[in-house]
């Protein structure tokens, strides 16, 4: 590690205060060096232009065993490893990546997901229905009964995942994010979560369905280990982003509307849409926070006397970029749904812009209307403490959140 390295500010993986973290990184440079777990050194983006600037330059590549020269020194069940080491068309280059990614794009169509709406309101009803067994005064927490079930059930739906197969991908997959997560207990997570899916793959191609993931059963095989290690992350990575994104983007939304009434008050006159409060959530809230890694093909004059070096591993905050001031001047750290720009890159931006926005967009639109359709009277239970923020500096959201529901 170079002398300067070792003065590198130190990402906080507990996520305690990403936006102030994110506010004191953007302010120091266009990038900036941070210190990742077991001492990875990585450059920190959190400036909105510098972030479309990057995503969308072809010189930048996401494949790290391709251009990243320093892998070979990340350690075994390293934190970030699950996302940033998946062997699939996330994080594939160039025309390789348009063509894996080709096959997937008609699945996540603006058509085919409006498809879906029937059956992810019938969902929530259901779930909304459940809280009618609640006593006077009695509380739920809405990330566990109404986010997670919601986004679990769509997504797996999707996929034809077997029943008793879900939980423990919810499980294992909470785990790989949880970037305070041991080597053990992430090294552990994912030998469960490589097991169910190697069942599903295997299960799909003996008996294949009108589902997606006989989409993908059918690309790999199962004498062939390279292809079926990219088939099993393949649905690692549609199934954990097909609800993981959307259980905080739900769970962030009903969080800011019980913190300002008022907002709520507005959509119930017609003043406001369901898809104002969702787009200025992804905004001030975004779901995915930092996204690893990507890897300059050659040296990047970033400007300020900032220059990325060939293969130095680069994070791009997502999530920092919504509270950009640059972008945002007028009260970029306030939730404000009537603002009339609520530019964000919750999504991305660029080649590997998420497949699944507009499903995660619908899911947030009618898990609101569902809920507070029913409760419009729905308050935060006043017998908790503010909750806490999940440990992680990919995904970002509250770690639960119970309410009161009153009509």
């Amino acid at each position: 590690m170079a002398p300067d390295e070792r003065r590198c500010p130190v990402l906080d993986m507990t996520a305690r205060d990403l936006h102030r973290q994110n506010a004191q990184l953007r302010a120091a440079g266009p990038a900036v060096r941070v210190e990742l777990p077991d001492g990875i050194i990585a450059w920190s983006v959190t400036r909105s232009s510098v972030i479309r600037a990057l995503a969308g330059d072809p010189r930048v590549s996401r494949d790290p065993y391709k251009h990243w020269p320093g892998l070979a020194e990340v350690p075994e069940g390293w934190p970030m490893g699950p996302i940033a080491f998946q062997q699939n068309f996330f994080n594939r280059y160039g025309d390789e990546h348009r063509s894996a990614r080709r096959r997937m794009t008609p699945s996540f169509s603006p058509r085919r997901v409006s498809a879906l709406r029937p059956g992810i309101e019938a969902t929530t009803a259901a779930l909304v229905g459940a809280f009618e067994a609640l006593g006077p005064g009695e509380a739920v927490d809405v990330r566990r009964a109404l986010s997670l079930p919601l986004t679990m059930t769509v997504i797996c739906d999707l996929f034809g995942v077997p029943a008793v197969m879900r939980p423990k991908i919810g499980t294992a997959m909470d785990t790989l994010l949880t970037t305070t997560a041991t080597t053990a207990q992430m090294t552990l997570a994912r030998a469960e979560i490589n097991v169910v899916l190697a069942d599903l793959l295997e299960l799909k191609r003996r008996d294949p369905g009108p589902d997606l993931a006989s989409d993908v059963a059918a690309v790999g095989t199962g004498g062939d280990s390279a292809r079926e290690e990219e088939s099993r992350d393949t649905l690692f990575l549609m199934l954990g982003a097909g609800y993981e994104t959307a259980v905080n983007l739900i769970t962030s939304a009903v969080q800011a509307l019980l913190a300002h009434p008022g907002h709520l008050a507005r959509v119930r006159e017609g003043a406001l849409g369901w898809e104002d409060v969702v787009e200025e959530t992804l905004r001030h809230e975004s779901p995915v926070m930092h996204l690893p890694l990507r890897y300059p093909l050659e040296d990047i004059d970033l400007g300020e006397g900032v220059v990325l070096r060939r293969g130095e591993p680069v994070l791009l905050g997502f999530g920092a970029a919504g509270r950009d001031p640059e972008v945002h001047p007028d009260r970029p750290d306030d939730f404000d749904p009537t603002r009339p720009d609520k530019e964000h890159l919750s999504f991305g931006y660029g080649p590997h812009f998420c497949l699944g926005a507009p499903l995660a967009r619908l899911e947030a639109e009618v898990a609101l209307a569902g809920l507070f359709g029913a409760y419009p009277g729905a308050v935060p239970d006043p017998s908790r403490p503010a909750p806490q923020r999940l440990e992680s500096v990919i995904v970002n959201g509250p770690s639960e959140l119970w309410i009161v529901p009153a009509p």
